[in-house]
């Protein structure tokens, strides 16, 4: 579009919409980034703090003040100086007055403020009342001073403070968090002493490093006692880059066999803590951990109780698998993103940031000294014009007698300037009648020796620094404190795998033929005289451990895997695997087993082919399961052969019709999953009637069991197996007449 087609057009400017959208969206950017999230270098705060701060000081909440409702102070900040939203001003009231989320509260509230475990459940400010802390002195002392730019407020009806001018570097004593558009800050608390210490060091030494600084900024001091539990290195490299992470932990001790955490990292809720642990108990993922209890009160704000299961329980690796699995351990991100002096955000190093930070205290004392310079020249200017009234008292109440315009007179017979003259006429003639000339003179040499010292420090770079030296050692001792969050290094929790936590105990593993599974103690329980629901009976029962996983397979060849001891109680008819897994329309679970992860076993199905594989292989985590064995329509999973070494069992295969194979396990393919090879040959004719009734492996001195109907079973020994050995795939021998309807196989 040209220049002319752009021109206005009844009142409007024309531009394109793609030119005016990203116009548009650059000023709301720099206006979130600059007036609403990230907070200026030189006083720490955002607008809407520096407002609510400012606004209170109007109203006179300062720290020996009666405190007024907090719907007074969100009144006048909304109404004067920050047309927005009056909860969000509330909240960010809140937030300056709660002790558990500021290191230094800026407000000191009355009424519920909300609590560590909900720090929204604040009332309404119709109902809490407030005033400043006494260290909000240290933002508002020198704000009378002339240290400041003064801007008018939206509706140009009133000035506010551009900022405040801090005597000590509040951004890193509170910290803050924002997120702007396209960047973010998050500034953690800090240590007063130690924050004055580094500034001290740095005005003493302005070439120290952040290596230097860090001998005095040990890490951040978060309102809680949690520990943190970042490597000084690590938290180094934090203060070197400006960014990072710093990890902190939670404070427990042992009483009377009960472990008790008396501290939380910041911003933790006791009853999220609380709830997470409910959660494993209830999942019985905490078998270690027999109650939890939350007996917080006044006196002891965080006392959650631990009651473990017995007192051989290894309470640190309790509390470092509950650190790892709740928020008894949290990473808290940094973000050293600020405004700065020349008004551009950027993420700043330790050293920098205190450097413009000083560089800013230095302009603020600056002003205060030249402001306060000019009144006492201004007051030492009138003071000498008084003297020249008092020592011609009487020619001066003469002229104002008998003198239409007095003024110009007392100008031109005294010598006067125009605010000279002002002054002496406006002061009441019975202050003139007490006057004397000692204390005049005596005002005029204090004010002297005050404005010589005011300009030998104006004047002298030691000196101003001196000065504010010695302001913030004065300020530290006055409101400075000792660490809260102690540093101690330790290593990141790590979880405990859920087979360590339980107790590895024996079970038997039960599936019923409509898919229905449990688990019984012990490997002595007859699964068959177990009661099923109507219509439902026994498929496979398999003997394992509580800490080793079971593995399911369905119709279509799919693994499904569940830890043993997750697995319903046998006391009832269990539950259907189907409220675990997600199998496929239409398939239903046929063979279970069970094992370590190097177990080896032989997967089969009915039609006559499998191969070797790992147990592992069998084991997921998804709920739709994993192809394993690849299933001929018409075609069975087998219950698989467990495999004791591969390298001296042998495979048994045995048909429905009574044909019995024995080979070496050696001679079948290790594969990860497949439909693998054929383990013995079944008549293409009688592919109809016969199929692969149960594979099983033998090992080197085993008997092999075989069952048909309700008679004793056959047992053949490994010497006995030689009759039916043969080479893999071929068709085996007959078993003796009656023994040609078969149930399963056994090894013992």
């Amino acid at each position: 579009m040209t220049s002319s087609a752009r021109a206005s057009f009844h009142g409007f400017e024309q531009a394109p919409l793609r030119e005016y959208v990203e116009r548009a969206y650059l000023d709301y950017s720099m206006y979130v980034i600059l007036d609403r999230a990230l907070p200026f270098l030189g006083d720490g705060l955002k607008p809407v703090q520096r407002r609510i701060v400012f606004a209170m000081s109007e109203l006179g909440l300062n720290a020996g003040a009666k405190p007024k409702k907090s719907a007074r102070t969100v009144g006048d900040v909304i109404g004067k100086y920050h047309p927005h939203g009056d909860s969000a001003c509330y909240e960010a009231l809140v937030l300056m007055a709660q002790p558990f989320s500021y290191r230094y509260p800026l407000i000191d509230g009355q009424g519920n403020f909300g609590s560590s475990d909900d720090p929204k459940s604040f009332a309404a400010m119709r109902y809490t009342e407030c005033k400043l802390t006494p260290i909000a002195e240290v933002l508002l002392g020198e704000l009378a001073h002339g240290t400041v730019d003064w801007t008018p407020n939206f509706d140009g009806t009133l000035e506010e403070p551009t900022w405040l001018p801090a005597r000590l570097p509040h951004l890193l004593l509170n910290g803050t968090t924002g997120i702007a558009v396209g960047m973010a800050t998050d500034v953690p608390p800090h240590n007063l002493n130690e924050i004055v210490s580094a500034c001290v060091r740095l005005l003493d030494d302005p070439d120290a490093t952040v290596r230097d600084l860090c001998e005095h900024v040990l890490g951040p001091d978060y309102p809680t006692a949690a520990e943190i539990i970042t490597p000084r290195t690590e938290l180094r490299a934090v203060y070197e880059t400006g960014g990072g992470s710093v990890r902190a932990r939670a404070v427990y001790a042992r009483e009377n066999g009960n472990i008790v955490i008396t501290a939380l990292p910041w911003q933790v809720s006791p009853g999220k803590v609380i709830e997470q642990i409910a959660q494993q108990m209830r999942a019985k993922k905490l078998p270690w951990l027999e109650d939890v209890r939350d007996e917080s009160d006044h006196a002891n704000p965080t006392r959650i109780v631990l009651i473990p299961r017995s007192n051989r329980v290894d309470i640190d690796g309790l509390m470092g698998h509950l650190c790892a699995t709740t928020d008894l351990e949290r990473s808290y991100r940094v973000n050293l993103n600020v405004i700065g002096l020349d008004g551009r955000p950027q993420v700043k190093d330790l050293k920098r940031l205190l450097t413009e930070w000083l560089e800013f205290r230095t302009s603020t004392v600056r002003r205060r000294l030249e402001h306060r310079l000019a009144k006492v020249e201004r007051r030492l200017h009138l003071l000498e014009g008084l003297l020249i009234a008092f020592l011609n008292l009487d020619e001066v109440i003469r002229i104002i007698r008998s003198e239409d315009e007095p003024k110009p007179v007392l100008m031109q017979r005294f010598s006067l300037d125009a605010e000279q003259a002002d002054y002496i006429l406006e002061t009441k003639l019975k202050q003139l009648a007490r006057l004397e000339e000692m204390k005049i003179r005596g005002e005029q040499d204090e004010l002297a020796a005050e404005r010589t010292q005011i300009q030998n420090t104006l004047g002298s770079k030691a000196r101003l620094k001196k000065l504010i030296k010695d302001e913030l050692l004065a300020d530290a001792k006055k409101f400075g404190d000792t660490r809260r969050s102690p540093i101690v290094a330790r290593a990141a929790a790590q979880a405990i795998s859920e087979t360590e936590l339980v107790a590895s105990e024996p079970v038997t593993v039960v599936l019923s033929e409509k898919g229905w599974v449990r688990a019984a103690k012990g490997h002595e329980v007859n699964a068959a005289e177990l009661g099923y629901r109507e219509g439902d009976g026994l498929l496979q029962a398999v003997h394992a451990r509580s800490t080793q996983q079971v593995a399911f397979l369905d119709s279509a060849g799919r693994s499904y895997s569940a830890l043993a001891h997750t697995l319903p109680s046998a006391r009832g008819n269990g539950e259907p695997l189907t409220g675990r897994f997600t199998p496929a329309p239409g398939t239903h679970f046929q063979a279970l087993v069970a094992g370590e992860a190097d177990t080896r076993l032989v997967l089969a199905s009915s039609f006559g082919y499998g191969f070797l594989t790992r147990f592992e292989n069998l084991v997921n985590r998804q709920k739709a399961g994993k192809t394993m064995l690849t299933v001929p329509d018409g075609a069975r999973v087998l219950a698989p052969a467990l495999v004791k070494d591969p390298t001296s069992d042998r495979l048994a295969v045995i048909t429905s019709a009574g044909h019995l194979l024995v080979f070496a396990v050696a001679d079948l393919p290790e594969l990860d999953k497949g439909k693998g090879n054929k383990l013995i040959e079944i008549p293409r004719a009688k592919l109809g009637t016969e199929r692969v009734a149960a594979v099983a492996a033998i090992p080197d001195g085993g008997t092999l069991l075989v069952y048909s109907g309700q008679r004793a079973p056959m047992r053949l020994s490994w010497k006995e197996l030689d009759a039916w050995a043969g080479a893999r795939a071929t068709r085996g021998s007959l078993l003796p007449r009656g023994w040609q309807k078969i149930d399963g196989l056994g090894v013992e």
